[in-house]
C-alpha cells in the first residue's frame, strides 16, 4: 500500500527533494560567509554584532533548518520507494555518508551561532573560509554518486 503510493508520487518526491536540497545548500554556503564577516568586521556587543546575529539566526531557523528537515524527509521517502535504490551498489552509501556529514556541518554551524550570541568569537575568519569548502566537497561527491551511480 505505502510502496504503491510512494511509487505514484515518485516524481513529486524527487522534485521536492531537489528543491529542499538546493535551499539547504544555499544556507550551508552562505552562513559560513556571514561568520567570516561577523568575525572580521565586528566586536561583541556592538550594533553590527546584533545585526549579524539576527541575519544568522533567521537564515538558520527560517531557511536552513526547515530545508534540512525537508531534504531528509523527501530523501527517506525516495529510499523507501521500490526500485529506486540499488543497495548492492556503492553510491547510496557514499551519498548517505555525505548527507550525514552535511548534517553534522549544519549542527556545527548552529553551535557557532550560539557562540556569537554568547559573545564568543572563538574562530577566525580564515577558519570559517576553510570550513566553507566542506559543503562544496560533499555536494560534489553526492552529485557524482547519484548521477554516475558507481
Amino acid at each position: 500500500m505505502i510502496a504503491d503510493w510512494l511509487s505514484n508520487i515518485y516524481l513529486w518526491t524527487k522534485s521536492l527533494h531537489v528543491i529542499s536540497m538546493i535551499a539547504w545548500m544555499a544556507g550551508l554556503f552562505y552562513l559560513p560567509r556571514l561568520y567570516v564577516h561577523h568575525t572580521e568586521q565586528t566586536t561583541p556587543g556592538t550594533q553590527m554584532d546584533g545585526v549579524f546575529q539576527m541575519m544568522e539566526r533567521k537564515l538558520l531557523k527560517l531557511i536552513m533548518n526547515p530545508s534540512m528537515i525537508a531534504t531528509w524527509l523527501f530523501g527517506l521517502m525516495l529510499v523507501l520507494t521500490p526500485g529506486i535504490v540499488d543497495w548492492t551498489a556503492f553510491w547510496p552509501y557514499a551519498k548517505g555518508g555525505c548527507v550525514i556529514a552535511m548534517t553534522w556541518f549544519h549542527m556545527w554551524l548552529a553551535a557557532r551561532c550560539k557562540d556569537f550570541v554568547a559573545g564568543e568569537f572563538r574562530l577566525s575568519g580564515r577558519t570559517y573560509r576553510i570550513m566553507n569548502e566542506l559543503p562544496t566537497v560533499l555536494m560534489i561527491v553526492i552529485v557524482f554518486a547519484v548521477i554516475l551511480r558507481f
